[in-house]
């Protein structure tokens, strides 16, 4: 929680303080771990957000021997208890859910803005203090759209400029 988060940050500053060091806590997250679906990387992008945190150090979940969280992304179940586990596995889910906690990184939001709204959380894109993501830009051809005589006009200009 927030609160439990701020606690080791005002513990590590003391600590530092007394030490006479200056030493920094870097935040590293791990996306798509067995029992993580969208819903909860949304739920933890917004927390990020809401929090000021932008970290640059996230890697997707891969299986290593051994450990709790392999036997739950080849089995679909918790051994502690036997129940099924939501296992995040395919290419595009895995790239959502890492942009997601990396929300303001600019070459995110395209896949951002799609998971978005695959999930059915558009009310994240916009300009709001909420929003995760701005909108999409319109093209200029969506904004101004071409006449045929404009069109027409520069093809005309074309041919008299290959005469010259």
């Amino acid at each position: 929680s927030h609160k439990v988060y701020q606690e080791f940050i005002a513990k590590y500053k003391a600590l530092n303080k007394k030490l006479d060091m200056d030493q920094y806590v870097v935040p590293y997250l791990m996306s798509s771990h067995p029992g993580s679906d969208m819903n909860a990387a949304i739920e933890l992008a917004c927390y990020l957000k809401r929090n000021g945190l932008h970290p640059e150090q996230v890697q997707d979940f891969y299986p290593t021997p051994a450990t709790l969280s392999t036997t739950m992304y080849y089995t679909g179940l918790d051994p502690r208890t036997l129940k099924s586990v939501y296992v995040p596995k395919t290419y595009e889910e895995k790239a959502a859910q890492r942009a997601m906690l990396q929300y303001y990184r600019a070459e995110n939001h395209d896949i951002i803005r799609s998971a978005l709204k695959k999930a059915k959380r558009a009310d994240l894109i916009g300009y709001g203090p909420n929003c995760l993501v701005p909108p999409l830009k319109p093209q200029r051809d969506e904004k101004f759209p071409r006449t045929k005589n404009s069109s027409q006009e520069k093809k005309n200009s074309r041919k008299q400029k290959k005469r010259k």
